[in-house]
């Protein structure tokens, strides 16, 4: 059978919207400067899908350095990989101040998140080893665990039971040169929940493994000083590999992974997808250490973010909207209905009341679920808020349908 008449029969789930949905669903253009407002299809909208947390992307300093750095470099220099021709002092200081600032050891820069981790759990797993990972865990992780030659064994979402019985499970199964690897998220960037990792650290007595933390949606914004959810929980010493990205609240491309220096220096000759690709560009090196340095001299930027974030969610249950309890800036609205529902609420909020917003059904969440993902930044104004929640007001009727008939239904059984 030729091959791409065998992908036109399986789309995918998400197929069918990347046609009928396309540029609106799917792959939509925001266009103009990036910040709290964009247009969308020639019109103003307030923006809640754009993960840049501190408002740094808009940020008039940081917009006139990259510029000023692109001058300086072009998006070319250093050519190579960086264990041939792409390394330089300005790629090691931001390692060394990335390590300061999540308060490990050492870290390695990392070229894309998605890419990163996924090539950072290929490296450090062979086939005698175990990987045992959340089951809400990220695309990212589950395709390093695809990549991973180890047995993989998944535990229920922040479940410390089911979490205990598969660390159980590796350990009697272990040979001699058999390791544990365990791998979740520090702030789930669906559902907003924290994980439970003064829990799942508290067993490192019991059953002896390392513990790599994805926190792509906590570093910068979570813990007093912003170094991330482990810091925010008290337990972050218990982190034996830090995982952030520079694709949420640094706003820019690029990632790393902290760790004790004989770990990082593993890393170094082992991740493939570093070893084997071109080195991060000069500028973006230069304005991640320009961002760094921004977000750890200005606090309020977090206090802003946070401000923003609970009068918004105040907002949406007053009005009687069903947030979920997220313990990070990520705020989920829940309610029941099927992927039209979904579609139709994007499209009222969008079209009628200039709110973009975007939604997710099934298979994402469980069927006759629809979740609509706002992200709050330090950016937004209360003006905006207050916009928006007049917008989820006046389409209440239609978004709350189906919970008030169920609820109707259950009053009168």
């Amino acid at each position: 059978m030729d091959l791409f008449d065998k992908l036109e029969g399986r789309p995918g789930p998400l197929g069918e919207f990347t046609s009928e949905g396309y540029g609106y669903y799917t792959f939509p253009k925001l266009e103009g400067p990036l910040g709290p407002t964009m247009k969308f299809n020639g019109d103003d909208v307030i923006v809640w899908s754009i993960n840049d947390y501190l408002g740094i992307g808009s940020n008039e300093e940081v917009k006139d350095y990259d510029k000023n750095i692109a001058q300086d470099y072009s998006l070319s220099s250093p050519m190579g990989a960086r264990l041939m021709t792409g390394n330089s002092t300005e790629h090691e200081k931001l390692e060394e101040e990335l390590a300061d600032f999540v308060h490990k050891p050492d870290s390695l820069l990392l070229n894309y998140g998605y890419q990163g981790i996924m090539s950072v759990i290929h490296a450090l797993v062979d086939r005698n080893d175990f990987l045992i990972y959340d089951e809400l865990s990220h695309a990212c992780i589950v395709d390093g665990k695809q990549l991973a030659m180890a047995e993989k064994f998944v535990f229920k979402h922040n479940d410390i039971e089911s979490f205990e019985k598969q660390l159980e499970r590796a350990h009697r199964n272990a040979k001699p040169n058999s390791s544990v690897l365990v791998v979740t998220e520090g702030a789930f960037g669906m559902t907003g929940d924290l994980g439970i990792l003064e829990e799942m650290i508290a067993l490192k007595e019991k059953y002896p493994f390392r513990l790599l933390v994805d926190d792509a949606h906590g570093v910068g914004t979570m813990g007093e000083d912003g170094s991330g959810t482990g810091t925010h929980l008290g337990c972050h010493d218990g982190i034996d590999l830090y995982f952030g990205t520079f694709a949420k609240a640094f706003a820019l491309i690029g990632a790393f992974v902290a760790t004790e220096k004989r770990a990082v220096e593993f890393l170094k000759a082992n991740v493939r997808s570093q070893i084997f690709a071109k080195s991060v560009p000069m500028p973006i090196v230069k304005s991640a250490r320009k961002r760094l340095e921004m977000i750890r001299k200005n606090p309020q930027w977090r206090e802003k973010l946070w401000e923003n974030t609970n009068m918004l969610r105040e907002g949406l249950r007053e009005i009687g909207y069903n947030v979920l309890p997220a313990e990070c800036p990520v705020t989920p609205v829940l309610t029941k209905g099927s992927t039209d529902l979904c579609q139709l609420i994007m499209r009222k909020l969008r079209e009628e009341h200039g709110i973009f917003v975007s939604g997710v059904t099934y298979p994402v969440v469980p069927k006759g679920t629809v979740l609509i993902r706002l992200i709050p930044t330090a950016a937004h104004t209360e003006e905006h808020i207050k916009k928006t929640l007049k917008g989820f007001e006046a389409i209440k009727d239609v978004a709350l349908k189906e919970v008030k008939a169920e609820e109707k239904k259950r009053m009168t059984a």
